[in-house]
């Protein structure tokens, strides 16, 4: 998760560790191998990428594996997650894991790394629905600032379309809602695709993973 409030819990499930500091989230863990696919068949393979809400560490770790070329940014606002972030760059059996960076995607300026303004891609997975709404809407501003033109942000996660959600999404909204009214399931196009298009985004593809989830490809076109 990423947001103003770090008091706030950022997993919604209990995650194991090694001694060495790395951490593992059994949803990732689940996920690792769909997310990789479509990573790797819609976003950049190489340059750089900036991911949002790393969480343990894993998408980063596994994503390079698969994409030798790509230089990958870790960041977060909670430190534990940081702190395990690090301990999956320090294990890779290469240098192009960089950060992680204490960022907070609500703010209007994001910290760098290696002198990065402009990134080839952004990455992030599971963290709008456990923030409040003002960190997707950051998220998706600092897309615009940040991304190179024709950059790509890949999201993943549950989504309603069209004011239409599906039972399980509907039933996990009203349980985040009971643990902060401020997070809950967005609606991609009634809520996030007017905030992109402000940013310069282009929603360009949305294809179905396992679990009623998305993966949602935006392009940046041009400067606004």
């Amino acid at each position: 998760m990423s947001g103003s409030d770090k008091s706030d819990p950022v997993a919604l499930e209990a995650r194991g560790g090694e001694m060495d500091g790395r951490r593992f989230s059994p949803s990732v863990s689940r996920n690792l191998a769909p997310i990789g696919e479509v990573y790797a068949a819609h976003m950049p393979t190489k340059g750089s990428v900036l991911e949002i809400a790393s969480g343990t560490g894993e998408h980063g770790f596994h994503v390079t594996q698969l994409c030798p070329d790509l230089r990958w940014t870790y960041s977060d606002v909670d430190p534990e997650s940081l702190v395990s972030q690090a301990a999956w760059r320090d294990f890779a059996d290469h240098d192009r894991l960089d950060g992680p960076l204490a960022l907070d995607a609500s703010l209007d300026e994001w910290p760098t790394v290696r002198g990065h303004i402009a990134h080839d891609g952004m990455f992030c997975a599971n963290m709008i629905h456990i923030a409040p709404f003002s960190v997707a809407e950051g998220l998706l501003l600092g897309a615009g600032r940040t991304l190179g033109v024709y950059g790509r942000l890949m999201l993943y996660g549950p989504f309603a379309r069209q004011g239409e959600i599906a039972p399980s999404n509907s039933r996990f909204d009203a349980d985040l809602k009971r643990r902060d009214p401020s997070w809950g399931v967005r609606d991609l196009d009634l809520e996030l695709v007017p905030i992109a298009e402000k940013a310069g985004l282009l929603l360009e593809k949305v294809i179905d993973m396992p679990a009623n989830n998305l993966s949602v490809i935006f392009r940046r076109v041009g400067q606004v």
